[in-house]
């Protein structure tokens, strides 16, 4: 039953309203208040969380002041019931009392779920309407994607000024679902639709192209309201939302885990600077099939692929370049015409800073490593005439490798008597989270240079060793920016603004470190029996640039784009093939 006092939604809040509303969370009112003022002036549409707080209606006088101080801001009041996945534990009646204080404290929007509104009398219903407040009846799945269809049904009845529909997005495809829903809707313009978890966050971005009126974003990273939530910061400037639209065009990165992935900052930061209408989204999958359905119904134009996906998308792919299919893995597809065409940029991030620095032929080249990385390093050596030796834990692998591409297997015990003129670590030892030992000692490293492709952190243990022994080094960093300004080109046709993307990556990385670190220093150390002895100082981590005054290397001989009636690029010597089939809980 609608009340017959005007809804201030209908008639002032939607001018007021941005596409994204920052949660504002907070043990006390003055840090929430806090952190509110640190970010209305930027995006002054905001919702606090009210079941954060121990007890609500005493913050509210403050609240108040807050909205005294901030006319411009636009703000909703949550106080979401333990039972709805929120944290307030108190009863229904007890709910509904604060959101009507808060619609009287001047708060223009109330977050009720959709389970309290059932439960409600109407009266009681009837008195939150009569504030005049706008009225969000929302409902939170935290398990699934299920019927949209029903739950609209279910909400419908209660003529809210906003319905806000949230399921959990458990695979890639259920982003489609909820975006054919919101496009099927698209003649209500009060629909609000999210997946929470870390595959739904294309919906966070995508889903108000779709149709969504807005969404929601933390105020700060670590603050998330909910699964797979994006900070407000990263949502406006990485990710553009503002700026998405029908025409704009979808990439991303795809594989398992891929959370920390650098790639959307790195990718967005180029599309920005060269004025390209995209967007590179973070896309968590282990399923081949979730990603191949996904590519598809957007339409994805492009995808950088990384574990545990680079071979098996091989047999789905139209076509891809000789090189890839030697190595039986690519890292990137893009979509042209419905099919899909694959390349690998990782040869041309490892070979790349390598040229710069030394004749590759003729090289005598240690490949720690016999997977996905390794394969890339491993042909694209041999393919410039390197001698190429292969270093793996587990033997036999190695020597397949050494077998397919031509190259040598060698034993840990001879590397200290067989000089190299490089080394390149190809797995994941020393990456940020990986606890396995290291594989070299500072007697095997008998090498003109040491090349570690892991990126994260920025000074792993085999970089700190080698500049120990003051050997020359190249940092995965490197690597990282080579192979994603390749991918930018396959994807957009246009020269990639390398000097800008190593920039953003070093500071993201850099920001990381200072992180960790701070972190770190706030842990209490343990009791000891005695003062420990002071430890010299670690060196400062110094992140390899090439040798001339660009930051990042000159760009090896790769291929651009074709024309539209050539898709796929492909260097003059080699011929493309086909590849073989054998190769084949909280609420926002």
């Amino acid at each position: 039953m609608r009340s017959n006092v005007p809804s201030l939604a209908s008639h002032i809040l939607r001018s007021r309203l941005t596409k994204v509303c920052v949660a504002i969370i907070g043990s006390t009112p003055a840090e929430m208040i806090e952190k509110a003022t640190s970010v209305v002036k930027e995006t002054p549409f905001l919702e606090f969380r009210l079941d954060y707080l121990e007890k609500p209606l005493l913050a509210l006088p403050r609240f108040k002041q807050f909205f005294a101080d901030n006319t411009a801001a636009t703000a909703i009041a949550t106080c979401r019931r333990a039972a709805n996945g929120g944290k307030f534990t108190g009863n229904l009646a007890a709910e509904v009392e604060i959101l009507i204080k808060a619609a009287e404290a001047g708060f223009h929007l109330v977050d009720l779920e959709l389970e309290s509104a059932e439960s409600l009398k109407k009266a009681d219903l009837q008195k939150l309407r009569e504030t005049g407040v706008g009225l969000i009846v929302s409902h939170h799945d935290f398990a699934a994607t299920r019927d949209l269809d029903g739950i609209y049904a279910r909400i419908a009845p209660y003529h809210p000024d906003f319905v806000k529909i949230v399921p959990t997005a458990k695979a890639l495809f259920d982003n489609v679902t909820l975006i054919r829903f919101l496009e099927r809707m698209n003649d209500h313009t009060n629909i609000i639709g999210i997946c929470m978890g870390d595959a739904g966050v294309i919906s966070r971005v995508l889903g108000v192209r779709a149709g969504s009126a807005f969404t929601f974003a933390a105020a700060t990273p670590g603050e998330e309201t909910g699964p797979g939530q994006i900070a407000a910061r990263t949502l406006i400037e990485t990710y553009r939302i503002e700026q998405v639209d029908a025409a704009t065009k979808v990439y991303g990165v795809a594989g398992n885990p891929i959370r920390s992935s650098l790639s959307p900052i790195m990718m967005n930061t180029a599309f920005r600077r060269e004025t390209v209408n995209a967007v590179y989204l973070a896309l968590q999958t282990t399923r081949l099939s979730d990603l191949l359905k996904l590519v598809h119904e957007i339409p994805i134009q492009g995808v950088s692929i990384t574990m545990p996906l680079k071979e098996e998308i091989l047999p789905h792919l139209e076509q891809t370049d000789a090189l890839s299919a030697k190595i039986g893995a690519v890292n990137t597809i893009r979509l042209l015409d419905g099919k899909l065409y694959g390349f690998n940029t990782d040869v041309a991030g490892i070979i790349g800073p390598l040229e710069k620095r030394m004749a590759l032929r003729g090289a005598k080249v240690l490949v720690l490593g016999a997977g996905g990385a390794a394969r890339a390093a491993v042909f694209g050596l041999r393919d410039r005439g390197a001698e190429v030796f292969i270093l793996n834990r587990t033997a036999e692998t190695a020597q397949k490798l050494a077998r397919q591409s031509g190259s040598k297997t060698i034993k840990k015990e001879a590397l200290a008597k067989t000089p190299f003129d490089a080394i390149i670590n190809a797995t994941p030892v020393g990456m940020a989270g990986n606890k396995a030992a290291p594989i070299l000692e500072a007697k095997d490293l008998n090498t003109r240079l040491v090349f570690d492709l892991v990126y994260n952190p920025l000074e792993t243990p085999l970089i700190r060793l080698a500049r120990q022994q003051s050997i020359p080094i190249i940092t995965g960093v490197e690597m990282f920016v080579q192979q994603g300004a390749r991918q930018f080109e396959i994807f957009t046709g246009k020269p990639a603004p390398e000097e800008e993307m190593f920039r953003v990556v070093l500071h993201a990385l850099r920001q990381q470190a200072e992180a960790n670190a701070a972190e770190a220093s706030a842990v209490p150390a343990p009791k000891a029996a005695k003062p420990a002895e002071p430890k010299p100082a670690a060196p400062k981590p110094v992140v390899a640039k090439p040798a001339a005054a660009k930051p990042v290397a000159t760009k090896p001989k790769a291929a651009k784009p074709a024309a539209a009636k050539h898709p796929v690029p492909k260097r003059s010597s080699e011929k493309a093939t086909k590849p073989s089939p054998a190769k084949r809980k909280k609420a926002s």
